[in-house]
């Protein structure tokens, strides 16, 4: 999990104060599946544990807080207008997500990375900060079971997504588990493992900070309106359409990769939307500041 980073409209001198970075990759962010519609917001993290947000006292969190990045990333990052914002659909894909109903809302400008933040970019936040993840921290995390190594031959799941498998040094670096360093954790993909506080971190360190949900779903739709996907409302398939990172095939069982991928792809990889933002669905969850919340009028999808 990881994040496209938002930047709000400071001058540099008060950025340091006003500021939080916006490094994605949660639940909070393009869905994975294929055919869902713009459903983000601050859930947890499909391959990441999850812990409450820190208190001020936490050394690591205030360590990364208490440093900036040498270079300000903000001239690189797109610019995103301002205005009347569509926010929510009224044909939900999935009910229970909560994203009813249609409804539009005031954004400020602002400007966000063009991509998901990158392992190199996550690498050189660690070796600057010698920050350790939530998931170095804990000793493990959660692997899709097609990645995981041979070498491991047992590991827990949880029930009813048991695809998820609990992998003992599964981290930002061994992203498949002990040994899967090579293999598995490369430079231009979207950084995997990675908790909400540790998007936080980053974002601080980054003189930037998470997107809102409102803020990530206006940016998603890249100026087309009331859209499904950042690139309109063609649906991709398993076939020909392959508009961005998805599983073809039978769920979780068959992946026949008829994209290019079998896991994560580049962060900068398929064609940007209409703000030059890319993979706003898609390839992975991404991280928002806001804590979700079922705000949805349908009484069915709260229950």
């Amino acid at each position: 999990m990881c994040a496209h980073m938002q930047y709000s409209k400071h001058s540099e001198d008060e950025r340091s104060e006003s500021c939080r970075a916006s490094c994605l990759a949660g639940s909070g962010g393009a869905k994975l599946e294929a055919h869902s519609e713009f459903t983000p917001g601050a859930g947890h993290a499909c391959c990441a544990q999850v812990r409450d947000k820190p208190p001020a006292s936490r050394p690591h969190i205030q360590l990364a807080k208490s440093l900036r990045c040498a270079e300000s990333l903000r001239p690189a990052a797109r610019f995103i207008p301002g205005g009347l914002a569509y926010i929510g659909t009224t044909t939900p894909g999935i009910l229970n997500d909560g994203e009813t109903p249609l409804r539009r809302v005031r954004i400020k400008p602002f400007r966000m990375s063009e991509t998901t933040i990158t392992n190199a970019q996550f690498r050189v936040f660690v070796e600057q900060t010698r920050y350790v993840t939530e998931a170095e921290r804990f000793g493990c995390s959660f692997v899709f079971w097609q990645q995981v190594p041979e070498h491991i031959e047992s590991s827990r799941g949880v029930v009813g997504t048991e695809w998820w498998r609990e992998i003992h040094g599964a981290n930002w670096r061994e992203v498949n588990g002990p040994g899967s360093q090579a293999a598995a954790c490369h430079e231009e993909h979207p950084v995997v493992h990675v908790s909400w506080n540790d998007a936080t971190a980053y974002a601080h360190w980054a003189g930037a900070r998470l997107a809102s949900e409102a803020e990530w779903e206006h940016a998603a739709r890249g100026g087309l309106g009331d859209v499904k996907f950042p690139w309109g409302n063609e649906e991709p398939d398993d076939t020909a359409t392959f508009p961005c990172n998805t599983w073809q095939g039978d769920f979780p069982n068959n992946n026949t990769a008829a994209v290019g991928f079998t896991s994560t792809a580049p962060a900068r990889s398929f064609e940007p939307n209409g703000y030059g933002l890319y993979n706003m669905c898609g390839n992975v969850w991404e991280w928002m500041s806001d804590e979700y919340s079922n705000t949805s009028r349908n009484a069915k999808a709260r229950s």
